[in-house]
């Protein structure tokens, strides 16, 4: 028979699916579909996540997720040590045993009569009261926010002027949101949009990117992006016109636009890999930024105008770009490759924009 690893690893093989693709599909990390292949559960935060992702990982297989849970209930129940005492001990005489009956039907009298008593005499509860969980509110002032929210949380969206709230009202088989619009419900992996134009945004995409069912103590990881509304660039940071009419040609092209607009630049890291970044033409935010980073870190970089990047390894880092209500991932180049380009808005022969992916020579 089969065991837990080999028929999840066994599946995967036969449909000829990678780790990296189906944790691109299913939001659940490569680490923890590799620690499911191998039985390894010492890498998950709690069980309620193993169970979580066993059943997730196992109905985008197409297997039979209660087969599995009763696979992994099974594992566990063996990994239990045989008590010592259990191995050691030995046939007792039979007066012993005799004996032993005996004094235990005693015990048992004695212990029901005390029972009896006991029993009616008024007890006070003696267990300890939890302290309930502070909730907590959190700040949008970005396009963008993604963090791990537990019922009655609430987050703030604003641009500094005017705001709208929304409350993580309570999770079962599903996500309770409510909004300006009124409730909202999101199954694990959904997403949905709400139009926040009476409050004076446009329209906000939320993403239930992880949650354990009916497990409300482990909260779930909410994804927030709102539609940009195109604007002009801010003055004391104009494009530079030779910028905008550069010649050189763009590898990829991302947006366009009849005007340029604000976009965020998402990187997460598949290995190790020296990463480089500089805001362009932002007067409060000069410098170079420079560091390496290990597989799975995570970076966001906001701008108005452009970024310059520079990758040592072009397949180390997958990056996506959100901007205007949209996301799109960006192809940098191949395994190996060194990168060094601008991903900066440019302006066309007919007078749009572009906000488009630029080699460095």
């Amino acid at each position: 028979m089969e065991s837990l690893g080999e028929k999840l690893k066994t599946a995967r093989e036969e449909r000829g699916f990678s780790h990296e693709y189906i944790s691109r599909e299913t939001n659940i990390s490569s680490k923890y579909l590799d620690g499911l292949e191998k039985e390894d559960f010492s890498g998950f935060p709690g069980e309620p996540y193993v169970l979580g992702f066993l059943k997730n990982y196992g109905e985008f297989l197409g297997l039979d997720s209660a087969e599995l849970l009763s696979l992994y209930r099974s594992l566990k129940i063996e990994e239990q040590p045989v008590p010592m005492d259990q191995l050691l001990k030995g046939p007792s005489p039979a007066p012993k045993i005799i004996r032993g009956v005996v004094v235990g039907l005693a015990v048992l009298a004695v212990a029901a009569g005390v029972y009896y008593l006991v029993s009616r005499v008024p007890k006070k509860s003696n267990v300890p009261v939890q302290p309930a969980r502070a909730v907590s509110e959190y700040t949008m002032n970005t396009d963008f926010l993604e963090r791990r929210f537990y019922p009655g949380d609430s987050i703030i969206i604003t641009d500094g002027k005017k705001s709208c709230k929304m409350v993580f009202t309570s999770l079962s088989d599903a996500v309770t949101i409510t909004t300006p619009r009124g409730p909202v419900m999101l199954d694990l992996g959904q997403d949905v949009t709400v139009d926040l134009k009476d409050s004076g945004f446009t329209e906000l995409r939320i993403t239930a990117a992880d949650f354990v069912k009916n497990d409300s103590a482990s909260g779930a990881l909410l994804r927030f992006e709102q539609t940009a509304l195109p604007q002009p660039v801010a003055a004391g940071s104009e494009i530079p016109q030779e910028a905008l009419n550069a010649g050189r040609e763009a590898s990829a092209v991302v947006f366009s636009s009849s005007t340029p607009y604000p976009f965020t630049l998402q990187a997460v890291f598949q290995g190790y890999c020296l990463f480089r970044y500089e805001v362009l033409y932002e007067r409060d935010k000069p410098g170079r930024n420079e560091q390496y980073y290990q597989r799975s870190e995570e970076i966001s970089v906001t701008a108005q105008n452009g970024i310059r990047l520079g990758i040592s390894n072009a397949q180390a880092v997958k990056l996506q770009v959100i901007g205007g209500g949209k996301t799109v991932s960006l192809d940098t180049g191949s395994a190996g490759e060194v990168v060094a380009a601008d991903l900066r808005w440019v302006r066309d022969e007919d007078g749009r924009y572009k906000l488009a992916l630029i080699q460095m020579d």
